[in-house]
C-alpha cells in the first residue's frame, strides 16, 4: 500500500459507518481506535516473526499461491505458515488467539463471533474470491450429466442414511450400481455451506460417507471409484479435472455447470459463495509481518483467485478491503449467518455499507 492510500483509509476511517458486527464491545472498539493509529507505521517496520494462518481447505489453494509469493518475493524475515482444519476449525484456533489469519469459506458465526469477543480477538473480515462449489464424478460415470438441488437432497439428507444407496435410487434412469459418497467433514465450512443450500438446514447431513476437511482426499477419493460421488471447492476440480467430470446443479431453472462465467452472470445457484480471510493483527510482536501479508493478500488476490480456479471480485472490493485493512475495521456485514444465493454485487453492495 503506497502512502496516499494510507492516508486515505486513515480518512476514510473516521467516516466508516456502524457495523451489524454484534461481537465487539464499546471497550474493544475504544482500544482498537487507540491501535489504530499505530497502522500507518506498519509499513515501514521491519517485518518479523511467523504469521500463522489455518482454516479452510477451500481457501487454502489461494492463500497458499499468495503466502509463497510472499515468502519468496519480500525481503522480509517474516514467514508464513498455512495450515488446513477447516473453517470451523480455523475459527476455533483463531478465537483462542491461536493463529494470526483465518481462511473461510463462509462468514463467521454468532457462536464464533462471541468466542472471539470473549478472547479479545478483534477481526477484519475481508472477502477475496467467489467459489462455485463443485458436484463431481468419475470420468467412466455415462450416465449422469447433471443433477437437481432435490436430487441432492434426497442424497444427503439424513433421512438418506443407510437407505438411499444406489444410483437408480436417486433418479430411476440411473443405473442399480453401488452410490459411494465423499463430501466436506463437520469442521468444514464447506459442509455447512453445502447442507443449507441442498438440505435447507445447515449441517443437517447423513453420516455414511468419506468425509474430509482436506478436499485433497475428496478428489482422490473420487477419481479412484467409478461409482463416486463428491462435492468440493471448484479450484480443486479445476486441478484434478482430468481424471474427475463435473455435473451441471439444475435449480429448477436448467442444468448449469460451474464456470467463471455462469458464477459472474448469477446463474450457478445455489452454490456459488464468497471466500474470506479474517485477520487480526493486533499481536505485538508481529503486527507488522501480519499487516503487511495481508496488503500484500489484497493486491495479489485478483491475478492469484484465477491462476487457481476461482473468480476474482469486482475491483472496488479489493479497494475497500485495502481500506478497511488500514484502518483497522472491525466486524462482519453477515450478521454472524451463512447466507445463500450471493452474488458478486451483492457482495460488493454490503462491503460499501460496512
Amino acid at each position: 500500500m503506497n502512502a496516499r492510500l494510507v492516508k486515505l483509509a486513515l480518512a476514510l476511517g473516521t467516516l466508516a459507518l456502524t457495523t451489524n458486527c454484534t461481537a465487539t464491545t464499546n471497550s474493544s472498539q475504544t482500544q482498537s481506535s487507540q491501535k489504530v493509529a499505530q497502522v500507518s507505521n506498519t509499513q515501514t517496520i521491519p517485518a518479523t516473526g511467523n504469521v500463522r494462518i489455518d482454516g479452510s481447505s477451500t481457501v487454502y489453494p489461494i492463500t497458499q499461491a499468495i503466502a509463497k509469493a510472499f515468502n519468496t518475493e519480500r525481503d522480509s524475515k517474516a514467514k508464513v505458515a498455512v495450515n488446513i482444519s477447516g473453517t470451523t476449525g480455523g475459527f476455533e484456533k483463531f478465537c483462542a488467539g491461536q493463529t494470526d489469519i483465518s481462511n473461510a469459506s463462509r462468514p463467521i458465526l454468532k457462536a464464533e463471533m462471541e468466542n472471539c469477543s470473549k478472547n479479545g480477538v478483534r477481526y477484519m473480515e475481508l472477502p477475496i474470491a467467489f467459489d462455485a462449489l463443485t458436484i463431481v464424478v468419475h470420468p467412466q460415470n455415462d450416465w449422469a450429466k447433471d443433477i437437481t438441488i432435490a436430487e441432492l437432497k434426497k442424497i444427503w439428507e439424513p433421512a438418506a442414511q443407510g437407505k438411499i444407496t444406489r444410483w437408480n435410487q436417486v433418479r430411476a434412469s440411473w443405473p442399480d450400481r453401488p452410490l459411494k459418497l465423499y463430501g466436506a467433514g463437520n469442521k468444514s465450512g464447506t459442509f455447512d455451506y453445502f447442507t443449507e443450500a441442498t438440505v435447507g438446514q445447515v449441517r443437517a447431513s447423513r453420516s455414511d460417507y468419506t468425509a474430509s476437511e482436506d478436499d485433497e482426499v475428496i478428489a482422490n477419493g473420487v477419481s479412484k471409484d467409478p461409482d463416486a460421488l463428491g462435492y468440493f471447492g471448484y479450484a480443486y476440480y479445476e486441478e484434478h479435472k482430468g481424471k474427475l467430470k463435473a455435473l451441471a446443479v439444475d435449480n429448477g431453472k436448467g442444468p448449469v455447470l460451474p464456470t467463471r462465467e455462469t458464477v459472474e452472470q448469477a446463474k450457478y445457484q445455489p452454490l456459488s459463495r464468497p471466500l474470506f480471510i479474517y485477520v487480526n493483527y493486533w499481536n505485538a510482536e508481529n503486527r507488522a509481518a501480519i499487516y503487511q501479508f495481508a496488503d500484500f493478500y489484497i493486491r495479489k488476490a485478483p491475478t492469484t483467485a484465477i491462476s487457481v480456479g476461482y473468480v476474482p471480485l469486482p475491483e472496488e472490493v479489493y479497494r475497500i478491503d485495502t481500506v478497511h485493512l488500514g484502518n483497522g475495521k472491525v466486524g462482519t456485514v453477515f450478521g454472524g449467518e451463512a447466507q445463500l444465493n450471493l452474488t458478486l454485487g451483492e457482495v460488493l453492495r454490503k462491503q460499501k455499507q460496512f
